[in-house]
């Protein structure tokens, strides 16, 4: 026979787009059109249907930048048209290759109840299935002219995205506003192709079934009258009814399709739009259950749906229903998707407290899953946060953007820094937007890394972003593909039941031990310095708030915040999500967020300062509060006392230009340039510094990704650097608490650089505070540290401890994590000798090591040398074109002779400042433990209000504990819970002895207690 494949192929492509699909809507009529345009925010839906509109016609343009239009339609069925399926076709003038990214509406009854969402693969409200003829049609749209932000020449620089300078141009053309007849069994033809079509084009070319498709496929053809589609779409299906009904093999791979949308809680679009995506999506959602009773739907982040309940009743009451059903999931169990980079202990703790609490509450529904499709990388301590909350999954796809090196398994267990294990999927389709194409179908079966021992993968499937969620078409296909012979079999299911069924086949997965770290969008870790101070100093109020108002209400019966606490812990962890904490959303985003934590900061100093002054009571002596968990300056942990300084600090002329800086334990020499040349450790006299080097050397590189502005940096960045060590002013002065402190000043391109070195008496730390009045783009700037010391792995912080990185290069998995996340320090050591770098606000940083040779004349010893560089600023133009621009302070210390202890104890020094009240008494804590090992990263009183004391605390260092939780109040009862504050039934806690809990902690363990308090 002769190969007339291509002929076929190519006929199946022009037939289809030219003739069957056009058929779909045989017959139509235009709509009348008016609208009105909303002045400034949107506007209610009772103000928006009550409008008086102005006649538009199709073709007009309408919509400024992330305006708010309310269309009219009207129109009449014709009588001639009785018996027939009738829908309204309403095209706002989408670009179909662009769902998520464009214009929106949602559609309503002139009573206000909400029908459906329209989007670019979505532009249709079934008007009647049959009509009678002769019905008036009514609706109204609220439509949305957000702007294309991410248009087809990508990662431009634009200002479209704030409203401030986005300008008043319409952004869109009125398209289509038609009554159209919907021919069903046309419409069913254009499934059958398109899934016969794709399937064929996945298959071996000498494959026996590619050939009877290709053959049923041209007999189809062959039956269609190309002059009368609709009169013979049903004689062509009948040609392909033997093919789509031959069943798959037995060893077919088995794909659970979950619909799904991911909806990025911002990113293109500021707040206030993702709760009308999301009302959008979830309308259409629940209309598509309705028609199809297969069809399951999945929808993540709790505060998703908190913003229907708030803002869309009227939708939420319908997704209350499909809930109730079990086939509109709520999952993940998070408050949002948030980063899992950055996020502290305890905020990562609390999106899975917030969002299991709201699914509970809400719906009776106990997640088991986390759900995070598109985070940019998984930290280590996430394991043991998931089973804490009482999960035991986790679903991600996001590694597969991996540029260097390709994930091993797509169905594992995870074991993170403490042991703990969570069985984890990463669907092989490569996608959180499956519509299920032939393509995306043989592409997870193909990929699935796990063939022989396992064969189900999940398939996120629909358009997000505001895209519309699933479609009719991708249910119609999944439906063709359930048992289709040469396809993988697909079958509707919930994340719980493709779970359970995975987790079952495959009783012995491999293992990944540490970070699911993403080669790719590594400077999420610096983008928006702003953003992400605003964060870290919010997480850290809020533990304050907490321990204080907990303990004033213990002591003072100060009333506890609880709605207060509640509502601010939401505000911050929804800023976590994985588009806004990373930097990489619109100014509009940033601005706003900016906004949001200087209120967040507000209250919550608020609440500190009135329950340290009840705490203090009345006097004049002046009492040092202290937050962290270690003691201080004579002030115990979570307690407050008059604060002791042992020792003191001078300052001297260095010769050759500089100052010396020297408090008996450390001597630091900052030389004429203002660079660190020497920070000796007189106790184990050790130089930190390595020879002929300097530190807090500030070092800028261009900063021009191949793609990705504010998401990537890209390795090749290190090929140019240009040394910060021009001065413009050198100043020794002495600080408000007398510690002597060098003032260096710089200038470069536009920016400005001020530093004010200061060491402090009584501790071997050098204090770095650095102020950068920045004006650059397209530009990194960094701290470097070269440190004399040989160290083949360091520490970098992360929840609940600590994780090793490599600081070689031995391997591409080693070489591809050039940036990197810490939390509040990075520590490097050599046995018996370590230093740390301790931060306030910032996380990306690199570590690199070389070998120096041997210099005699400038008595340099052979040895290695490992640099630190901490990540201060970057300057990309997209998608904020005026990325961190302007003033921005931090605060760095480099600790010499520092143990790991020593590190967690800096980190939390620097980021919780001592604060200063006037009273009469001091404080004794609440709770304190009896090993610096063991730190307490939460007192706070239960969510219940039942006026338990909760205390979470963890061992710190990697090693064993055998600590004491002493009691400063009367305890009757000790439960072990989860992070819910529930009782671990199978967790036994020893009853208290003599105010004391005895404890053992396994390395890197989490504990959360709940004490019982002997009065109320």
């Amino acid at each position: 026979m002769h190969d007339d494949r291509t002929l076929v192929e190519a006929r199946l492509e022009r037939v289809l787009d030219e003739r069957i699909r056009p058929a779909v809507y045989p017959d139509s009529i235009p709509l009348q059109v008016a609208v009105w345009n909303a002045p400034g925010e949107p506007v209610p839906v009772a103000e928006g249907l009550a409008a008086v509109p102005e006649p538009i016609a199709v073709g007009e343009r309408w919509g400024a930048p992330w305006g708010t239009s309310w269309f009219r339609v009207t129109g009449t069925v014709p009588a001639e048209w009785a018996g027939r399926t009738v829908e309204a076709l309403l095209d706002l003038g989408f670009d179909e290759n662009m769902p998520g990214f464009q214009c929106e509406g949602l559609v309503y009854r002139p009573d206000g109840s909400p029908v459906k969402g329209l989007n670019p693969r979505n532009q249709w409200v079934r008007i009647g299935a049959p009509v009678d003829g002769g019905e008036e049609v009514r609706l109204h749209i609220e439509a949305a002219s957000n702007p294309v932000i991410l248009d087809y020449h990508p990662f431009l620089p634009t200002q479209l995205g704030d409203k401030d300078t986005a300008g008043s141009d319409p952004q869109y053309k009125l398209t289509r506003m038609d009554l159209a007849v919907f021919d069903d069994s046309v419409w069913q033809l254009v499934q059958d192709l398109e899934v016969l079509g794709e399937l064929m084009a996945e298959l071996p070319v000498d494959s026996a079934r590619r050939w009877e498709l290709l053959r049923a496929v041209d007999r189809a053809l062959d039956a269609v009258d190309l002059q009368d589609v609709n009169g013979t779409a049903a004689a062509a299906r009948e040609q392909l009814t033997e093919v789509l009904t031959t069943p798959a093999q037995p060893s077919a791979h088995r794909i659970s399709a979950v619909g799904h949308a991911h909806i990025d809680s911002a990113w293109l679009w500021p707040l206030r739009e993702t709760v009308r995506k999301v009302a959008r999506t979830t309308s259409n959602m629940t209309a598509l259950l309705e028609d199809e009773p297969d069809f399951v739907f999945a929808m993540s982040q709790a505060q998703q749906f908190a913003w229907i309940k708030e803002h869309r009743p009227e939708v939420y009451e319908k997704v209350k229903a499909a809930v109730a059903e079990g086939r509109f999931v709520p999952a993940g169990g998070m408050w949002v998707e948030s980063d899992t980079n950055m996020p502290g202990s305890e905020a990562m703790a609390r999106q899975f407290v917030h969002g299991k609490r709201f699914f509970l509450d809400e719906f009776g529904i106990e997640n088991d899953e986390a759900w995070l499709p598109d985070t940019f990388g998984f930290a280590a301590g996430l394991p043991q946060i998931i089973k804490a909350a009482g999960s035991k999954w986790l679903l991600t796809q996001k590694i597969s953007w991996s540029q260097t090196n390709k994930f091993p398994h797509h169905t594992f267990q995870w074991e993170g820094i403490d042991g703990t294990r969570i069985f984890t999927h990463f669907p092989p389709v490569d996608t959180y937007n499956c519509s299920m194409k032939g393509s995306e179908i043989a592409h997870a079966a193909k990929n699935f890394k796990d063939k022989g021992v396992a064969r189900h993968s999940l398939a996120p499937t629909g358009w997000g972003d505001g895209g519309g969620g699933t479609t009719r078409e991708m249910v119609a296909k999944a439906a063709r593909m359930r048992n289709l012979e040469g396809s993988a079999t697909v079958q509707w299911e919930t994340p719980e039941e493709f779970f359970t069924k995975a987790e079952a086949e495959y009783v012995n997965p491999p293992v990944w031990v540490g970070e699911l770290y993403l080669e790719l969008h590594r400077a999420t870790l610096t983008s928006q310095a702003r953003t992400k101070q605003g964060n870290r100093r919010s997480e850290h109020l809020l533990r304050e708030a907490e321990l204080w108002a907990a303990t004033a209400s213990v002591r003072t019966g100060f009333p506890y915040p609880y709605e207060q606490l509640d509502r601010l812990w939401k505000t911050v962890l929804l800023h976590q999500f994985h588009d806004i904490l990373p930097g990489s959303s619109i100014a509009w985003v940033h601005r706003e967020a900016e906004r949001t934590y200087a209120a967040v900061a507000e209250e919550l100093n608020g609440i500190v300062d009135a329950a340290q002054c009840a705490l203090a009571g009345e006097g004049t002596r002046t009492l040092t509060f202290n937050s962290a968990p270690h003691a201080r300056t004579g002030v115990p942990a979570g307690g407050a006392a008059a604060a002791t300084v042992d020792g003191e600090s001078a300052i001297t002329d260095r010769p050759g230009g500089g100052h010396i800086l020297d408090n008996g334990l450390l001597r630091v020499e900052i030389d004429a340039r203002g660079l660190v040349v020497s920070a000796y450790d007189q106790e184990h006299e050790r130089e930190t510094v390595a020879p002929g080097s300097a530190a807090n050397l500030l070092q800028i590189h261009p900063d021009f990704p191949n793609m990705w502005d504010a998401w990537d940096v890209d390795e090749f960045y290190r090929n140019t650097v240009t040394d910060l060590t021009a001065l413009d002013e050198m100043t020794a002065l002495t600080g408000a608490d007398g510690t002597p402190a060098v003032r260096v000043v710089r200038a470069f391109g536009d920016s400005r650089v001020t530093q004010v070195l200061a060491l402090p008496s009584g501790v071997k730390r050098l204090d770095i505070d650095t102020e950068v009045d920045w004006h650059e783009t397209e530009k990194f700037l960094k701290a470097a540290f070269p440190l004399d010391l040989h160290a083949e792995r360091y520490a970098s912080e992360t929840q609940f401890g600590h994780f090793y990185r490599a600081t070689h290069t031995n391997t591409s998995w080693e070489a591809a994590k050039f940036e990197a996340c810490n939390h509040r320090f990075v520590h490097l050591e050599e046995p018996g000798w370590g230093v740390a770098l301790v931060n306030d606000s910032t996380y990306g940083h690199d570590v690199t090591r070389t070998v120096r040779a041997a210099d005699a004349a400038a008595g340099v010893r052979r040895g290695t040398t490992t640099t630190v560089r901490v990540s201060l600023l970057r300057a990309p133009r997209f998608p904020d074109p005026e990325t961190d621009q302007g003033l921005h302070r931090f605060r760095h210390a480099l600790v010499p002779g520092a143990t790991i202890s020593d590190a967690v104890r800096e980190g939390f020094r620097t980021n919780l400042p001592e604060r200063r009240v006037s009273g009469g008494s001091e404080v004794a804590p609440l709770v304190t433990v009896d090993d610096d090992a063991v730190v307490v990263s939460a007192v706070k009183l239960a969510d219940d209000a039942s006026g338990d004391v909760v205390v979470r605390l963890y061992e710190s260092t990697g090693g064993r504990a055998r600590v004491r939780l002493n009691t400063g109040f009367p305890v009757t009862g000790v439960v072990a819970t989860d992070l819910l504050e529930r009782p671990l039934p199978d967790v036994q806690v020893p009853e208290p002895s003599d105010g004391a809990v005895p404890l053992d902690l396994r390395p890197f363990e989490l504990v959360t207690l709940r004490l019982s308090r002997a009065t109320r």
